[in-house]
């Protein structure tokens, strides 16, 4: 099995774990938390996206790692993870809380499509081994903050309707 084989293996299995661990465990408890602490849970997850920066250090990565990927990644990995800082720094402040709930999760969106979207253009599957130390960041962590970008933005939607918080 070629490398790249075994790379687009891993990411589409990737999501499979977290996917039976986020409908048996997470998701029960997000839905039943009050909605601010719900988000303020997923924005403490998206904090640690600064670790994304780590795509533009030599060593860490190949020399050859595309860097239409790797800059792509690091920044929008770094611009969300401030954003779900930021959230959390203004919890207090419902006005301000929400607009950067909203901007932590949108900008990670983006970040993981246009991700996926550059991955895909510049063979990044064909260069995987270049991925070196951060190999396990898409594989293991980018399906979870997906899965939770994708929580995040329905239960803000449940919210904007008006739905209480199950119990």
């Amino acid at each position: 099995m070629s490398p790249a084989m075994i790379f687009n293996i891993h990411l589409a299995l990737g999501y499979v774990p977290w996917l039976l661990c986020f409908g048996a465990y997470i998701w029960p408890r997000l839905k039943s938390m009050e909605p601010r602490e719900a988000q303020r849970a997923i924005a403490t997850l998206h904090s640690f996206r600064f670790f994304g920066l780590v795509f533009l250090i030599p060593g860490v990565t190949g020399p050859d790692l595309p860097g239409g990927f790797a800059s792509f990644a690091a920044y929008g990995d770094f611009a969300t993870g401030l954003l779900a800082m930021l959230a959390l720094l203004a919890v207090a402040r419902p006005a301000i809380f929400w607009p950067l709930v909203v901007a932590f999760n949108l900008a990670g969106v983006v970040d993981i499509v246009g991700d996926y979207y550059h991955g895909t253009m510049l063979d990044l599957p064909g260069h995987a081994g270049q991925l070196g130390a951060a190999y396990a960041i898409p594989i293991l962590y980018v399906p979870l903050l997906m899965i939770t970008h994708v929580a995040a933005l329905y239960l803000l939607v449940r919210r904007g309707l008006g739905e209480p918080a199950a119990t």
